[in-house]
């Protein structure tokens, strides 16, 4: 490669990461739909014309932070998992969660573009979905790998639930064989319950529902996990609260939708919206 062409490259880089430093900072102060390609030019100094050169559209651009953002959180959770020996199950479910919440903590504004209310008029194309699916797979590689080695328990109650109609079978069954290929039917379904009570609880403190009803929601997030955990049949971690157990109370996410008047819960409309995704777009 000549090297002009390399030294273009890495201008291209350089200024590619800037128009989006530039656009993280628009949708902590004004959300994603005031999201603007004129306004990002004129804070970086650029002809108005040349950011259409490296983004042809705003949802070009909310595309790139949307794969950043789910990238970023899935590289959370895939390096947290790492780091735990591999048949501590309820160790790596627990490790991962913590994981979740603390990236949520430092990037509340990208949480809430990818994990919030949508954008209206975006659609997600199909460059999103695998890096939205990252952070879901950590959790479907974890639950395979304990029904494989016969590592899972049966919750306590788990044989007096009436057993799974037609329509729960279907969806279970798709989605074993994406990601669960040797998790049974209530397996998979416990699983998802597991995933969605993670980020219901850190939406729900991000976004200010927790105001005036838990004041520290660590310490009940990590009694959650350990039930979660159960849940799902991961045996209980093998050892006490690791590095990672005490993370900072997350800040409410105030600003054009945010949670207004701190005397009032938080509503879900919060300043960084996340994009609408086509039906069968997420895992």
């Amino acid at each position: 490669m000549p090297p002009s062409t390399g030294l273009r490259a890495r201008m291209r880089a350089e200024l590619t990461q800037e128009i989006k430093d530039e656009a993280r900072r628009q949708l902590a102060a004004e959300g994603a739909p005031g999201l603007s390609l004129r306004a990002v030019t004129r804070a970086l100094g650029m002809a108005s014309s040349a950011i259409y050169r490296y983004f042809p559209s705003r949802d070009d651009l909310l595309t790139a932070l949307i794969v950043d953002a789910y990238d970023a959180v899935g590289a959370a959770a895939e390096e947290a998992d790492g780091d735990c020996r591999r048949g501590d199950y309820g160790g790596r479910w627990r490790a991962v969660g913590r994981a979740v919440r603390a990236w949520a903590i430092a990037n509340p504004h990208e949480y809430a573009l990818v994990y919030g209310s949508p954008v209206p008029g975006y659609r997600a194309p199909e460059a999103t979905i695998d890096p939205a699916s990252r952070v879901t797979l950590v959790l479907a590689r974890m639950v395979d790998e304990a029904a494989r080695d016969g590592s899972l328990l049966d919750p306590p109650g788990a044989d007096r639930l009436p057993p799974l109609d037609a329509g729960v079978l279907d969806e279970t069954r798709r989605l074993a064989d994406l990601a669960f290929p040797h998790a049974s039917d209530e397996v998979v379904v416990r699983a998802v319950l597991a995933w969605t009570q993670l980020f219901g609880m850190i939406s729900f403190e991000l976004f200010g529902h927790f105001q005036r009803v838990i004041d520290d929601v660590g310490p009940v997030l990590e009694r959650t996990l350990l039930e979660t955990g159960r849940l799902v049949g991961f045996p209980d971690p093998e050892s006490g609260p690791l590095r990672g157990a005490a993370t900072p109370a997350a800040s409410r996410i105030d600003g054009p939708g945010g949670t207004g008047d701190p005397g009032v819960p938080g509503v879900p409309g919060v300043p960084g919206v996340p994009a609408e995704v086509d039906p069968g777009g997420r895992i």
